[in-house]
């Protein structure tokens, strides 16, 4: 090689790519850095935060302020006030005056109540930390597989709740409201599984209270809110419904969007809008028959009244009481009431006439249709058929020989619906699994009351409750269904039985208010009856029909 020669060529450097690294912002960093942002926004914004705060606590106020002021004296306070109002007004730099007033008292409020949850917060921290990381602990057994191929893992022994659970919210001392995230590989599908998780958490957040329990499949999300207690102090009483539309009870307003007003057993709280369970009836509704199964004592008597007491008002009813205790003796001999049955022969033959009465329904409506004419009234006229325990009349019937009565119920669970006949059946846990194919078949709105577990309510709803009810439960409180739809828990008026002593006398007022006149009262005069439908000889059968007994 030669002074000046060339050096050999070198090979150029391969450069090989360079492994992923992730970003040092986690999603805790993330998350603590969101924190930091609002909590700095927090500060900037901080007049106007105890402001939003404190309007609504000030309305409140003043919204018991006069919901506490009696009817006599309301006028004059408005008087007073809109006088007041005026002079300011009138007055230099008034508006101006009330105006800081308003702001300072809203402040006020505002302020109060910051300090105060500040306070409470500082003492219940390490409170609330230990009921989270012990809630976090308990959901490990549950949500930690021990092959888990996750690099990090939501739930591990030992592991910290931070990382799991997303938003939370304590009331009196107790998780009121919870969202948690749970692993992608957890069966949220399976309904055993959820059932499982949800049980723990109802267990371990507090016993004695009602849960809601929202899961996000998409998002492996679950939340969870503690239900406020449903109001039992809603005597029976006219209900704003529609034609055809039943009031079975009153729920929460998460599945149910409109209420109606309701005023309750104290005569000195002012109506509320309560969401109701509407059950329509009629020619048009898929749930046309109802099954209620509820413990005993827990208020399938008192659904049957209620429900009783609003078919009453455009139609006729017909009581066949299996058991035999005289829960329906103050419908007995009323107008409207075509017999209350408490024995077996009287059951049968009331039954019977039910059925008979459901075939001719039919065929005058069927005659009609083919004159192109309107069904007459008698067949038009809502005819509801309510019979309690039927499985205490099958047995009877089972030991004389008899027909069973439960497959009386057959013609009117299936043509019903078309011949404007209703029926609605009432048993007890324990004989419900001696209930008729037709009564199971033809009854797709169920309700079910008493506090029975979750699987126990399921077998008669369809779909299992997220939680039953307490143990405490009062009397009508349990859940309902109506065909398809979700689960909805259910609070039944207070419905007494007029003639019951024990009863409270207000409840029992306002039953005695509803219930029809005697029939030995004299009938209504033309002008008194104009506008109500006729009772005729094709309505209500002069020889045959069942008499109250």
């Amino acid at each position: 090689m030669g002074r000046w020669a060339r050096p050999p060529k070198l090979p150029r450097p391969v450069r090989l790519p360079q492994p992923y690294r992730p970003s040092p912002l986690s999603r805790t960093h993330a998350r603590q850095a969101a924190r930091r942002a609002a909590d700095g926004l927090a500060d900037v914004l901080h007049p106007l935060l105890v402001l939003g705060r404190g309007a609504p606590r000030l309305l409140a106020r003043c919204r018991d302020w006069w919901r506490r002021t009696p009817g006599e004296r309301r006028g004059p306070t408005l008087f007073a006030v809109a006088a007041c109002g005026v002079l300011l007004w009138l007055l230099p730099y008034g508006p101006a005056l009330a105006t800081l007033c308003l702001l300072a008292a809203t402040a006020w409020y505002g302020r109060d109540g910051a300090s105060a949850s500040a306070a409470a917060g500082a003492k219940a921290g390490e409170r609330e930390r230990a009921r989270l990381q012990a809630l976090y602990e308990a959901l490990v057994p549950c949500l930690a597989p021990a092959g888990d191929p996750s690099p990090e893992p939501l739930y591990v022994p030992g592991g910290t709740w931070e990382q799991a659970f997303e938003e939370y919210a304590f009331r009196d001392g107790r998780i009121s409201e919870l969202l948690l995230r749970y692993p992608a590989w957890f069966p949220d599908g399976h309904l055993t599984e959820r059932l499982r998780v949800e049980q723990l958490l109802a267990a371990k957040t507090g016993r004695g209270r009602e849960y809601r329990f929202c899961w996000d499949q998409e998002s492996n999300l679950l939340e969870m809110t503690a239900l406020e207690p449903l109001p039992t102090d809603i005597p029976a009483q006219p209900f704003a419904t529609a034609p055809g539309e039943t009031v079975l009870g009153f729920t929460d307003g998460y599945e149910v969007r409109g209420t109606v007003p309701v005023r309750l057993l104290d005569p000195h709280a002012s109506p509320r809008h309560l969401p109701p369970v509407l059950w329509r009836t009629g020619h048009r509704p898929a749930e046309p028959h109802l099954l209620a199964v509820g413990l005993p004592g827990a208020g399938t008597s008192t659904l049957l009244r209620s429900l009783a007491l609003q078919a009453l008002r455009d139609g006729d009813v017909l009581f066949v009481d299996g058991e035999g205790g005289g829960e329906f003796a103050g419908f007995a001999a009323r107008r409207g009431v075509l017999g209350v049955e408490t024995t077996l022969p009287g059951a049968l033959d009331a039954l019977e006439w039910a059925a008979r009465e459901t075939e001719r329904r039919l065929t005058a409506a069927g005659r009609a249709r083919q004159r192109g004419e309107d069904p007459p009234a008698g067949a038009r006229r809502p005819l509801w058929v309510l019979v309690d325990r039927p499985a205490a009349l099958s047995h009877l019937a089972r030991v004389h020989g008899a027909t069973d009565p439960q497959e009386l119920l057959r013609t009117p669970l299936r043509h019903g619906r078309a011949a404007g006949v209703t029926v609605v059946v009432a048993e007890q846990f324990g004989s419900d699994e001696e209930l008729a194919d037709p009564v199971l078949a033809c009854t797709r709105a169920r309700v079910v009351l008493g506090a029975v577990s979750p699987q126990e309510a399921g077998t008669v709803l369809g779909a299992a409750p997220q939680t039953g009810p307490p143990r405490d439960a009062p009397r009508g409180r349990g859940f309902a269904r109506l065909g398809c739809g979700p689960v909805l828990r259910l609070q039944v008026p207070v419905t007494p039985d007029p003639l019951d002593g024990t009863a409270p006398e207000a409840a029992r007022t306002a039953v005695r208010e509803l219930l029809p006149e005697s029939v030995r009262a004299p009938a209504p005069s033309a002008s008194a009856a104009e506008g109500q439908v006729p009772v005729t000889e094709g309505q209500v059968p002069v020889t045959g029909a069942p008499q109250a007994t």
